[in-house]
């Protein structure tokens, strides 16, 4: 009896110190194994393949119809992380869609029309006609909002009855994090709607950190960087975060207002949240090739966790969510970019479910 005892002292004392060692998990935005009716779905399979992408598109596909645009990234040149172009041919070709991107502000091969497809091209996207958007004109929604009186796109934008907006969910040296929202903020921009996104969100930057590995320079698609004295030309910047993503040592960060960085990540939302009223958009989200850099950058880090899987959904906020939960569930912590970028992308969400894009409430669905 005493050894019954003495046995049971010893399980409770080794539960007891389990409970107190284990992890302490991150605070996610919704309890997705809630029953809730009100949350939204969202699919979920650790595969990641072009098998994987048409079964969870299925779950929610009956949601576009007429002429099918796929927004994708086709990767800048040297960037070894962007999603391959083989994750979305299959579903490309049984939607007969088409491929769809718009034009970056900086220099380089993606800020032209022809040398942009020809990028593509070379990156595997060649099974699929390619469009971009604004390789003819602009296009300017009037919007009456926090930051904007206008937003613009491509004067292709409205030839397209449904968007599936395909994203690598990733780090970002100015937005903390890339996903849906982003891909259809910047993504969808026109150069002259670039331009009003990064207004005035000019990176700071710390002398003293500068080994004069001249990286910087060499990265800056405007030449708008000296390093001695370590300078950026407003003139010639364009606040697009390829300094702060470059950097080995840290001498670039995002401005110390929060308020100015709050301002960047709302307009991105409020560029969102226009576009997506205009045309039936539905997302799929990939966790894979996880960087702190994103896919703009010709030579980004490797990624820092490993790779996740796939989530789909109909609501923005939700996949949005839920994709940066799964994040810093692997990387058992609050705020993941955060912790690798020094700049938080939370508001995104939080600003997005404010605007009633969607609801930070979500049921995970695994699909395995």
């Amino acid at each position: 009896m005493e050894k019954i005892k003495l046995l049971s002292i010893l399980l409770l004392l080794v539960i007891i110190f389990a409970v107190g060692c284990s992890k302490v998990e991150s605070q996610p935005f919704s309890d997705s194994s809630s029953a809730d009716t009100t949350a939204s779905i969202v699919y979920f399979t650790k595969e990641i393949s072009s098998d994987a992408v048409q079964r969870i598109y299925s779950m929610i596909g009956g949601e576009l119809d007429g002429k099918i645009a796929i927004k994708v990234h086709f990767g800048e040149e040297g960037n070894p992380n962007f999603l391959p172009a083989h994750l979305i041919k299959d579903l490309c070709l049984d939607l007969d869609a088409t491929l769809v991107e718009t034009n970056v502000l900086y220099g380089g091969p993606r800020s032209r029309t022809e040398s942009h497809i020809a990028l593509a091209r070379r990156h595997g996207f060649d099974f699929s006609p390619i469009d971009i958007l604004d390789s003819e004109a602009n296009l300017a929604y009037d919007h009456q909002s926090k930051h904007f009186s206008r937003v613009y796109t491509g004067s292709h934008f409205p030839d397209y009855d449904s968007y599936l907006i395909f994203s690598h969910f990733k780090g970002h040296g100015s937005a903390g994090f890339g996903g849906a929202i982003k891909n259809i903020a910047m993504g969808l921009a026109s150069k002259e709607g670039k331009r009003f996104l990064h207004r005035g969100n000019y990176p700071i930057y710390d002398e003293s950190k500068c080994i004069k590995c001249n990286i910087c320079v060499k990265a800056c698609p405007e030449s708008a960087i000296t390093i001695k004295p370590v300078n950026i030309n407003h003139l010639d910047c364009i606040a697009c975060g390829m300094c702060i993503s470059v950097c080995p040592t840290g001498v670039f960060s995002q401005p110390e207002s929060e308020n100015r960085q709050e301002a960047f990540l709302e307009r991105l939302v409020e560029y969102a949240q226009v576009l997506t009223k205009e045309r039936k958009m539905v997302y799929i989200n990939v966790l894979a090739n996880i960087s702190r850099s994103c896919d703009c950058v010709p030579n980004a880090p490797k990624p820092f966790i490993g790779d996740i899987g796939i989530l789909a959904s109909t609501d923005i906020v939700a996949i949005e969510a839920a994709s940066h939960d799964l994040i810093d569930q692997e990387h058992d912590c609050d705020d993941t970019f955060l912790k690798v970028n020094s700049v938080s992308g939370k508001h995104q969400i939080r600003y997005a479910h404010e605007l009633q894009m969607g609801n930070m409430n979500y049921r995970l669905v695994d699909i395995d």
